[in-house]
C-alpha cells in the first residue's frame, strides 16, 4: 500500500496513547475522538504489520510481545517527528516534559535546589522528577535520565560525567560523646554502623590498614532504603554511617556530623554520571537541555570536583 495512502502517524499516535492512557476511551478523551475510532485506528495498524499488538478484555489491556516493541519505537519515532517540526518552525525552544530518576540524596541535596533556575531559564519544559536510590531500568520506568553513582558496566546507555565524590565515615557530636570516638579500624565492633538495605549494597566498608585494604562487615541493628534516612539517623545519634561527601558536607561544615577514622579511609572518588538511552544525537531537544543544565550547574559544584578538607579524628 502506498504510504500516502496511510495515515501511519495518526495510527501510531493512537497507538501510544492507548498504551499509556491504559485504554481506549482514555485515549480517546486525550485525542478528541470516539473510543470506536481510536479502535479502528489501532485495528486498521494490526492489519496493516499483519499482527496483534494488543490483547484486549473487559476488564483490562495487554500489549503482546511484538506491541511492546512497537510502542517503544513508536515512541521514539513520534518524538523524533516532533523534534523535526519543531526545529523547522521559527520556534525551537525545548518544550515538553523530562522524567528525571536520580537518589534520594542527590534530589534533595542538589537537584531540587536547582529546579527553580531550571524551570527560569526553560519556561517551556515541565520535570518529573523520581526519588530512589533503587537503580531502575530507564524503558521499564519510562525514565529519559538517570544519575548514576560508580563505574557504569557495559550497557545501551550512553552517559555525561557530572562529576565525582567519594566517602567518609560519620558520626554526631553527641553520639561520639558517649560511645567514643574510633581510633583503629577493629574499634567499629562496639559501635553501632547504619547500613544500607537495597539489594545492590556494599556487605563491607572498604578501608586500609597501612597499605593493605580491610574490609569492615557491617551488620548494623538499623538498615535503611537511602542515603538521606541514613544521615537523619546519624544526625540523630543512632550510629555512625558511610555517606558521600558531597551529601553531608554542609554537616560536616557546620560540625552536625564529625569524621572518623580518616587516615584509614581510602577515599577513592566515584564518578557521577547522567545516563540516557539513545543515540546523542537523536535525544529530542527537552532532554538536551536538561544534560545541558546539570553538566554546566554539578560540573561547577565544589562538592563534585575538589575533595574538601576535613578534621579527621
Amino acid at each position: 500500500m502506498p504510504r500516502l495512502d496511510v495515515n501511519r502517524s495518526g495510527e501510531m499516535e493512537a497507538f501510544v496513547q492507548v498504551v499509556e492512557r491504559g485504554g481506549f476511551s482514555a485515549a480517546a478523551r486525550v485525542l478528541g475522538m470516539t473510543p470506536s475510532a481510536i479502535s479502528k485506528l489501532v485495528g486498521r495498524l494490526e492489519a496493516r504489520l499483519g499482527t496483534q499488538l494488543v490483547h484486549r478484555s473487559t476488564r483490562k489491556l495487554q500489549l503482546s510481545a511484538e506491541g511492546q516493541q512497537f510502542y517503544e519505537r513508536a515512541v521514539q519515532v513520534l518524538a523524533d517527528l516532533d523534534e523535526a517540526e519543531r526545529a523547522a518552525g521559527a520556534d525551537a525552544e525545548p518544550r515538553g516534559r523530562v522524567t528525571l530518576n536520580t537518589s534520594v540524596s542527590f534530589g534533595t541535596h542538589v537537584l531540587v535546589p536547582l529546579v527553580p533556575r531550571f524551570l527560569a531559564q526553560h519556561p517551556q519544559l515541565s520535570l518529573d522528577v523520581a526519588l530512589t536510590d533503587r537503580v531502575i531500568d530507564l524503558m521499564d520506568e519510562r525514565a529519559d535520565i538517570a544519575i548514576r553513582w560508580g563505574p557504569l558496566p557495559a550497557s545501551d546507555l550512553v552517559a555525561r560525567r557530572l562529576g565525582e565524590t567519594g566517602q567518609v565515615i560519620v558520626g554526631s557530636p553527641a553520639y561520639l560523646a558517649e560511645r567514643g570516638t574510633p581510633q583503629q579500624p577493629a574499634d567499629l565492633a562496639a559501635h553501632h554502623l547504619l547500613d544500607f538495605s537495597y539489594r545492590r549494597r556494599m556487605p563491607d566498608w572498604p578501608l586500609l590498614l597501612g597499605s593493605k585494604p580491610l574490609d569492615v562487615p557491617v551488620r548494623g541493628r538499623i538498615r535503611a532504603s537511602d542515603g538521606e534516612t541514613l544521615r537523619n539517623l546519624a544526625l540523630a545519634g543512632a550510629g555512625l554511617a558511610r555517606l558521600s561527601r558531597y551529601h553531608i558536607q554542609h554537616d560536616l561544615d557546620a560540625g552536625r556530623l564529625i569524621p572518623v577514622l580518616e587516615r584509614f579511609n581510602p577515599d577513592e572518588r566515584a564518578p557521577i554520571h547522567a545516563v540516557y538511552l539513545g543515540r546523542s544525537e537523536r535525544l529530542p531537544a527537552r532532554v538536551r537541555a536538561v544534560l545541558a543544565f546539570l553538566v554546566e550547574h554539578v560540573g561547577c559544584d565544589p562538592r563534585f570536583t575538589t575533595k574538601p578538607p576535613l578534621n579527621p579524628r
